[in-house]
């Protein structure tokens, strides 16, 4: 193994292997730390999907340690802790902390800090991040549900994290290439510094960061900074060429399960809505104990097999203030995350193949309840998306092809062009 990655959400996780693959590594994603040490076969890179954005911040950092330690005993020469490119997280962690903890698990230096995926629209300049055009704090992230984003400025919401210094590596050393990126990030850390936001507005700057960082035993950002390592381990000559990922060969009904509450996967679920049998998922009357997950299952069962089916929780940020402030935020998200899991388990005893899932922590929670143990990456989708297959099938090793997005990711036609990959 060249590379050792360590993701906090499940979606951010296989959006990481999907740029690992396109850059010509041979990729697996655990779900998880594994149980046992080797098994994932001939691998150029592994990812441990991890559930660790919205835990408390001491959970994060044993959970995050514990992955390490497998990576380290399975020979990865490299680290890299992935999270999202909107850098979801609160004052109280968990970047910080886990960054923090995997440093001093590794005796790194500095550890770089970079969300940019310009593909997707993330951007830094001067610390700050965008989506698209307007700050990441203008962009809707702002109503987040649980990781509210309202400073677009990375170096003080990093600092805000850790009593570590944080530094920034400005757009004009990263314009000049990899030399001046490494020589910027020295006199960093001879100041002090411990952590360094990186701006970057296009890919070529994120592989001359990559490039720069060849060095680096612990790197961190979104899936965006593993661009450039691959052919650091290229011109070492430690990565042959791979084969093109294939689709995987599942059949069965289709279902999308969203879970988001983003502004892309709302539209994403209005547009669905209007072609496909939907079933809305609702907290109150979950809460209030009135079978709503059986009530889903029955009313699925009940449909022609042939179309595809559309499960969500998905609301605008009013509606899910006002339950969290009925219900509580953390017993709210927890309830939906639970019901998902469990119509998700239903399904797959009804014959579903093929599912897609919208949002992070639904997308933990369905493949837990599945008891999928690891993920072979296929193809993407749309950047940052691929279609992977359940290694060993999932509950009974029953076969599912399974893509899991992350909120804000894929244009509104995502779950058609989808699951049309595999019609």
């Amino acid at each position: 193994m060249l590379l050792g990655c360590i993701a906090d959400d499940f979606t951010g996780a296989t959006d990481l292997a999907n740029t690992l693959v396109k850059e010509g590594m041979h990729v697996v994603q655990s779900i998880g730390v594994p149980a046992t040490k080797g098994g994932m076969g001939d691998v150029d890179a592994v990812v441990v999907a991890l559930k660790s954005r919205t835990t408390p911040a001491a959970e994060a950092v044993a959970d995050s340690l514990a992955a390490l330690e497998w990576l380290k005993a399975e020979g990865a020469r490299q680290f890299l802790f992935k999270y999202c490119s909107t850098f979801d997280s609160t004052d109280a962690g968990n970047i910080g902390p886990v960054s923090d903890a995997l440093m001093d698990a590794l005796g790194a230096e500095i550890v770089v800090a970079c969300p940019a995926f310009p593909v997707n629209g993330r951007t830094i300049y001067k610390g700050h991040l965008f989506v698209g055009d307007v700050l990441l704090n203008e962009c809707g992230m702002e109503s987040h549900p649980l990781t509210p984003m309202t400073d677009a400025n990375l170096v003080r919401v990093l600092g805000r994290q850790t009593r570590r210094p944080v530094g920034l590596v400005p757009w004009g050393a990263v314009a000049k290439g990899a030399d001046a990126i490494r020589a910027t990030l020295a006199e960093l850390a001879g100041k002090g510094a411990r952590h360094a936001i990186v701006d970057a507005v296009a890919d070529a700057d994120l592989r001359a960061i990559g490039e720069a960082a060849a060095d680096h035993k612990l790197i961190s950002g979104g899936s965006g900074i593993a661009l450039g390592l691959p052919e650091n381990f290229r011109r070492q000559g430690l990565l042959g060429s791979r084969p093109a990922p294939s689709l995987p060969t599942v059949g069965g009904r289709a279902v999308v399960i969203a879970g988001s509450c983003s502004n892309m996967t709302r539209a994403q679920v209005a547009r669905a809505e209007k072609i496909w049998p939907t079933r809305v998922v609702d907290p109150r009357e979950l809460a209030a104990g009135h079978g709503v997950v059986e009530d889903t299952l029955a009313w699925a069962a009940g449909l022609d097999g042939k179309t595809p089916v559309l499960i969500y929780s998905s609301a605008d940020p009013a509606a899910v203030r006002g339950v969290q402030d009925e219900l509580g935020r953390e017993s709210a998200g927890a309830m939906i995350e639970h019901a998902m899991g469990r119509i998700a388990k239903g399904l797959l005893d009804q014959g579903v193949g093929r599912l897609v899932v919208a949002g992070g922590e639904t997308s933990g929670a369905v493949v837990n309840a599945l008891g999928i143990y690891a993920l072979r990456i296929g193809p993407e989708i749309d950047p940052g998306v691929p279609w992977t297959d359940a290694v060993g099938g999932a509950v009974g090793g029953k076969p599912l092809a399974l893509a899991l997005k992350s909120g804000n990711f894929g244009g509104e036609d995502f779950f058609e062009k989808a699951l049309g990959m595999l019609a």
